[in-house]
């Protein structure tokens, strides 16, 4: 399998195209695809689906993707690598992180939501004009463009439901897991006691009920959504151990370490270390 780099922060560009120029190659970097116009077939690390006008795919680093094109297609392409992310004064990590977290398990379009779509499709028609004429200030609008186009993304991602979610799953557990989303960074206000008296449920229903719905325990569930978001942390910023504890709800390193490890087999300095010489590697 051949890997595909980038030797810039951010690229874009336009293609119209019959044949899929790359095939059986992992990324390094963010990109994503827009679908001006054409259809096909996109497959990211096994997963199969079609794509149409107005889809939007998001591949992150070390994914491996590809179209089948049944016949001309129009696609904005928009490549980013990590330190565009790092760079960048978020108002809000969190869009950011939405993407590293749900972006890996997605295999259709990460646009849900109809007015996103619409917006979307409006922002990348401005892209697609910016990148067409090389009128001044071009950079500063097309990352503007980009951010705008990037946080819609994670919009639509952070809602995305659990992959084991019942299809029949109701308006409450899609309710318990924004509230669990929103308060990921404070262990008291996730006690099971303390979300059950919210809802209005048992702590003991509530636990078969998350269950039933989610096809996971809700403790499971809590602590998969740290572990990736601590890991996220270790890879796109450079918080140190105690930042990291402290932002988590952690009392110390110590906590935060045996937790991690218990989870994951190793501690945070040492996975931040692996994922350091593995970026070296690429």
């Amino acid at each position: 399998m051949g890997r595909e780099n980038i030797y810039q922060s951010l690229e874009v560009f336009y293609e119209k195209i019959d044949t899929c120029p790359l095939r059986d190659r992992q990324f390094n970097f963010f990109e994503m695809v827009y679908v001006i116009s054409g259809n096909g077939s996109y497959s990211t690390n096994g997963n199969k689906v079609d794509f149409r006008s107005g889809d939007l795919f998001l591949t992150t680093p070390n994914d491996c993707h590809e179209f089948d094109l049944y016949g001309i297609c129009e696609f904005i392409v928009v490549r980013f690598g990590e330190n565009y992310i790092r760079e960048y004064q978020w108002k809000s990590i969190d869009h950011i992180e939405c993407l590293l977290y749900y972006a890996s398990d997605l295999s259709g379009s990460v646009l849900a939501n109809h007015q996103d779509k619409q917006m979307v499709h409006i922002l990348m028609g401005q892209l697609g004009q910016t990148i067409e004429h090389d009128n001044i200030y071009n950079q500063d609008l097309i990352r503007h463009l980009v951010n705008a186009i990037i946080v819609i993304a994670a919009r639509n991602i952070s809602v995305v439901k659990p992959k084991n979610i019942s299809p029949n799953a109701d308006v409450r557990i899609m309710q318990i897991l924004d509230y669990i989303q929103e308060h990921i960074r404070n262990p008291e206000r996730l006690k099971i006691a303390v979300i059950a008296d919210l809802f209005g449920l048992s702590p003991t229903y509530l636990g078969s009920y998350f269950r039933k719905q989610c096809g996971e325990t809700i403790q499971h569930y809590i602590s998969s959504y740290r572990i990736r978001l601590i890991e996220h942390r270790l890879q796109f910023s450079d918080k140190r151990v105690h930042e990291i504890a402290d932002e988590f709800g952690f009392s110390d390193e110590s906590h935060v370490n045996k937790f991690f490890k218990r989870h994951t087999g190793m501690s945070l300095k040492s996975f931040r270390m692996k994922e350091t010489k593995q970026s070296f590697a690429d």
